[in-house]
Protein backbone atom coordinates (compact mmCIF):
# COMPACT_ATOMS: atom_id res chain seq x y z
CA UNK A 1 0.00 0.00 0.00
CA UNK A 2 1.52 3.33 -1.09
CA UNK A 3 1.12 6.49 0.95
CA UNK A 4 1.22 10.01 -0.40
CA UNK A 5 3.24 11.70 2.38
CA UNK A 6 2.46 15.19 1.08
CA UNK A 7 -1.29 14.60 0.95
CA UNK A 8 -1.23 12.93 4.37
CA UNK A 9 0.61 15.90 5.93
CA UNK A 10 -1.83 18.33 4.34
CA UNK A 11 -4.80 16.30 5.60
CA UNK A 12 -3.40 16.13 9.15
CA UNK A 13 -2.55 19.85 9.10
CA UNK A 14 -6.03 20.83 7.90
CA UNK A 15 -7.72 18.53 10.43
CA UNK A 16 -5.94 20.42 13.22
CA UNK A 17 -7.02 23.78 11.74
CA UNK A 18 -3.47 24.95 11.03
CA UNK A 19 -2.32 26.92 8.00
CA UNK A 20 1.02 26.01 6.43
CA UNK A 21 2.50 29.13 8.01
CA UNK A 22 1.15 28.28 11.49
CA UNK A 23 2.53 24.75 11.31
CA UNK A 24 5.88 26.05 10.08
CA UNK A 25 6.09 28.50 13.00
CA UNK A 26 5.18 25.80 15.54
CA UNK A 27 7.70 23.37 14.05
CA UNK A 28 10.40 26.02 13.62
CA UNK A 29 10.80 25.23 9.91
CA UNK A 30 10.20 27.34 6.83
CA UNK A 31 6.77 27.74 5.29
CA UNK A 32 8.42 26.67 2.02
CA UNK A 33 9.43 23.35 3.55
CA UNK A 34 5.82 22.57 4.53
CA UNK A 35 4.63 23.60 1.06
CA UNK A 36 7.27 21.50 -0.74
CA UNK A 37 6.49 18.41 1.36
CA UNK A 38 2.75 18.80 0.77
CA UNK A 39 3.37 19.13 -2.99
CA UNK A 40 5.70 16.10 -2.87
CA UNK A 41 8.46 18.31 -4.30
CA UNK A 42 10.77 17.06 -1.56
CA UNK A 43 10.92 14.04 0.68
CA UNK A 44 11.53 15.08 4.30
CA UNK A 45 14.25 13.46 6.37
CA UNK A 46 13.05 11.47 9.34
CA UNK A 47 14.31 14.20 11.67
CA UNK A 48 12.46 16.91 9.71
CA UNK A 49 9.17 15.00 9.55
CA UNK A 50 9.47 14.13 13.26
CA UNK A 51 10.03 17.83 14.08
CA UNK A 52 6.97 18.87 12.03
CA UNK A 53 4.77 16.17 13.57
CA UNK A 54 5.81 17.12 17.12
CA UNK A 55 4.25 20.53 16.45
CA UNK A 56 0.85 18.92 15.80
CA UNK A 57 1.54 16.69 18.10
CA UNK A 58 1.65 13.29 16.40
CA UNK A 59 4.12 10.39 16.29
CA UNK A 60 5.47 8.90 13.06
CA UNK A 61 3.52 5.70 13.67
CA UNK A 62 0.27 7.69 14.09
CA UNK A 63 1.09 9.63 10.92
CA UNK A 64 1.50 6.43 8.94
CA UNK A 65 -1.57 5.02 10.73
CA UNK A 66 -1.21 1.27 10.67
CA UNK A 67 -4.67 -0.27 10.58
CA UNK A 68 -4.96 -3.74 12.05
CA UNK A 69 -7.56 -6.27 11.15
CA UNK A 70 -10.42 -6.59 13.62
CA UNK A 71 -9.67 -8.95 16.51
CA UNK A 72 -6.42 -9.93 18.13
CA UNK A 73 -3.45 -10.42 15.82
CA UNK A 74 -0.41 -12.15 17.29
CA UNK A 75 1.76 -13.03 14.31
CA UNK A 76 3.05 -10.96 11.38
CA UNK A 77 4.62 -12.12 8.13
CA UNK A 78 7.51 -10.04 6.79
CA UNK A 79 5.28 -8.40 4.16
CA UNK A 80 2.80 -7.34 6.89
CA UNK A 81 5.26 -5.01 8.62
CA UNK A 82 4.25 -1.40 7.95
CA UNK A 83 6.82 0.96 6.43
CA UNK A 84 6.93 4.19 8.45
CA UNK A 85 9.94 5.84 6.79
CA UNK A 86 9.03 8.91 4.71
CA UNK A 87 11.70 8.24 2.07
CA UNK A 88 10.27 4.81 1.18
CA UNK A 89 6.52 5.25 1.41
CA UNK A 90 6.04 5.78 -2.32
CA UNK A 91 8.31 2.84 -3.15
CA UNK A 92 6.76 0.08 -1.03
CA UNK A 93 7.55 -3.29 -2.44
CA UNK A 94 10.34 -1.87 -4.58
CA UNK A 95 14.04 -2.45 -4.06
CA UNK A 96 15.46 -0.15 -1.37
CA UNK A 97 17.54 2.50 -3.08
CA UNK A 98 20.91 3.78 -1.84
CA UNK A 99 20.94 6.44 0.89
CA UNK A 100 17.61 5.36 2.32
CA UNK A 101 16.44 4.38 5.76
CA UNK A 102 13.63 1.86 6.19
CA UNK A 103 11.63 1.50 9.41
CA UNK A 104 9.17 -1.40 9.31
CA UNK A 105 6.84 -1.52 12.31
CA UNK A 106 5.34 -4.64 13.87
CA UNK A 107 1.57 -4.18 14.34
CA UNK A 108 -0.22 -0.99 15.34
CA UNK A 109 1.84 0.87 17.94
CA UNK A 110 -1.24 2.87 19.03
CA UNK A 111 -2.76 -0.30 20.45
CA UNK A 112 0.27 -1.36 22.51
CA UNK A 113 2.70 -0.01 25.10
CA UNK A 114 5.77 -0.91 23.04
CA UNK A 115 6.80 -0.25 19.45
CA UNK A 116 9.12 -2.63 17.61
CA UNK A 117 10.94 -1.81 14.39
CA UNK A 118 12.99 -3.68 11.80
CA UNK A 119 15.39 -0.98 10.60
CA UNK A 120 17.51 -0.98 7.43
CA UNK A 121 20.14 1.67 6.68
CA UNK A 122 21.75 1.61 3.24
CA UNK A 123 25.43 2.73 3.00
CA UNK A 124 25.54 6.48 3.64
CA UNK A 125 21.94 6.54 4.94
CA UNK A 126 21.20 8.95 7.74
CA UNK A 127 18.15 9.95 9.78
CA UNK A 128 19.01 13.58 8.96
CA UNK A 129 21.60 16.20 9.79
CA UNK A 130 19.40 17.43 12.61
CA UNK A 131 19.16 15.39 15.81
CA UNK A 132 15.60 14.47 16.87
CA UNK A 133 13.94 13.38 20.10
CA UNK A 134 10.68 11.90 21.37
CA UNK A 135 9.10 10.99 24.73
CA UNK A 136 10.26 7.41 25.22
CA UNK A 137 13.16 5.06 25.79
CA UNK A 138 14.67 3.04 22.99
CA UNK A 139 16.77 -0.06 22.73
CA UNK A 140 18.22 -1.95 19.81
CA UNK A 141 20.65 -4.61 18.63
CA UNK A 142 22.71 -4.38 15.45
CA UNK A 143 21.92 -7.54 13.47
CA UNK A 144 24.38 -6.84 10.66
CA UNK A 145 26.58 -4.03 9.38
CA UNK A 146 27.66 -0.91 11.20
CA UNK A 147 25.81 2.12 12.56
CA UNK A 148 27.05 5.37 14.07
CA UNK A 149 24.71 6.66 16.76
CA UNK A 150 24.82 10.14 18.25
CA UNK A 151 23.06 10.59 21.61
CA UNK A 152 23.49 14.10 22.97
CA UNK A 153 27.23 14.79 22.85
CA UNK A 154 28.22 11.11 22.61
CA UNK A 155 28.95 9.39 19.30
CA UNK A 156 29.51 5.64 19.08
CA UNK A 157 30.06 3.24 16.18
CA UNK A 158 28.30 -0.08 16.74
CA UNK A 159 28.82 -3.31 14.81
CA UNK A 160 27.03 -6.67 14.52
CA UNK A 161 26.01 -7.88 17.98
CA UNK A 162 26.46 -4.48 19.66
CA UNK A 163 23.47 -2.81 21.29
CA UNK A 164 22.19 0.51 22.62
CA UNK A 165 19.72 1.76 25.22
CA UNK A 166 18.97 5.43 25.89
CA UNK A 167 16.33 7.97 26.87
CA UNK A 168 14.85 9.13 23.54
CA UNK A 169 14.23 12.61 24.95
CA UNK A 170 17.96 13.17 24.44
CA UNK A 171 18.45 14.40 20.86
CA UNK A 172 19.85 11.59 18.70
CA UNK A 173 20.74 10.55 15.18
CA UNK A 174 21.59 7.32 13.30
CA UNK A 175 24.01 7.12 10.34
CA UNK A 176 25.50 4.23 8.37
CA UNK A 177 29.13 5.19 7.61
CA UNK A 178 29.94 1.74 6.19
CA UNK A 179 29.85 0.17 2.75
CA UNK A 180 27.26 -2.48 3.68
CA UNK A 181 23.61 -2.31 4.63
CA UNK A 182 23.03 -2.10 8.41
CA UNK A 183 20.10 -3.95 9.97
CA UNK A 184 18.85 -3.19 13.49
CA UNK A 185 15.96 -4.59 15.50
CA UNK A 186 14.76 -1.94 17.93
CA UNK A 187 11.98 -1.12 20.33
CA UNK A 188 10.73 1.98 22.10
CA UNK A 189 8.32 2.41 24.95
CA UNK A 190 5.96 4.11 25.10
CA UNK A 191 5.48 4.09 21.33
CA UNK A 192 6.20 7.69 20.35
CA UNK A 193 8.39 7.30 17.27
Amino acid sequence: MDMDVGQRLKSVRLSTGLSQRQLAIRANVTNGMISMIEKNSTSPSIASLKKILQAIPMSLSEFFNVEEVAGEKYFYKADELKEISPSLISDLGAHVEANTVSFRQVGDAKQHSIQMLYERYQPGADTGDELYSHESEEIGIVISGEIEITVGEQIQALKTGDAYLFDSRIPHRFRNPGNEECIIVSACTPPTF
